[in-house]
């Protein structure tokens, strides 16, 4: 039943385009019998001249009216080229829905039942629960720790980047703080800041010192030690800002 439906919507979808050329294929054959009878016209009265039937006045007189009935008409020509072309593009017309359709098997499912879109978005919502609950026992698990613990560090560095992964910047820069005050290192401290910027809506004082830390401490090859000093520098103007 499904292959009806495909085959008449494919009609549907390319019967406007069949017919265009359709009838574009007959306008063009009519201009060319006009033109063909413009033509035998203009060569009778060519003849007619020639053995004196009529005068070199009403000559030029009837052959000014066969020129402008000629060029009244469309000049384009309907010839084997023109016609072989049209022929092509209605070929090809034709061919698209056993193309869409061949491409359909090869990849669509006709028998795959629907997803409605509720039930897809009662999953995704539940995913999120559980992952905000993992989130959670992250957090308190990583309260509990001892504070010489060798791992607390790393676990307070996958927390920050569980709640960065969920656009909570303010939560993740708390998390990489704490990480950050167990072992500085200046590409987390700006991280930090940035974090810290975007909860903040801009960089305040505290996030512009951790820039600078982090810039002072960066490597000289660090490629993002040009984000950082632009940071600086905008930090800097908004400071200096009433």
């Amino acid at each position: 039943m499904i292959w009806i439906g495909i085959g008449c919507l494919s009609l549907f979808a390319l019967l406007p385009a069949a017919t265009a050329f359709w009838l574009r294929g007959r306008a063009q054959d009519e201009r060319s019998a006009a033109l063909a009878l413009h033509e035998a016209q203009l060569a009778e009265l060519e003849r007619d001249l020639s053995i004196g039937m009529i005068a070199p006045a009403e000559h030029t007189i009837a052959k000014l009216e066969i020129q402008r009935r000629i060029l009244a008409a469309d000049r384009a020509r309907s010839d084997i080229s023109e016609k072989s072309a049209r022929a092509r593009a209605i070929v090809a017309l034709a061919l698209i829905p056993f193309v869409a359709i061949g491409l359909y098997l090869t990849g669509g499912h006709p028998t795959m039942p629907g997803q409605p879109l509720k039930p897809r978005l009662a999953e995704i919502k539940t995913r999120d629960a559980k992952g905000d609950a993992a989130i959670d026992q992250l957090r308190v698990a990583l309260t509990k720790m001892s504070p010489t613990d060798p791992t607390l560090r790393q676990g307070y560095l996958l927390l920050g980047q569980a709640e960065a992964a969920r656009g909570r910047s303010a939560a993740a820069a708390e998390a990489w703080r704490h990480a950050l005050e167990l072992g500085f290192a200046p590409e987390l401290a700006a991280e930090v800041a940035e974090e810290q910027t975007m909860a903040d809506g801009h960089i305040s004082a505290d996030s512009l010192a951790l820039y600078r830390r982090a810039l002072d401490a960066a490597p000289k090859d660090a490629p993002w030690r040009e984000s950082i000093e632009q940071r600086i520098a905008q930090g800097e103007h908004d400071q200096e800002q009433p």
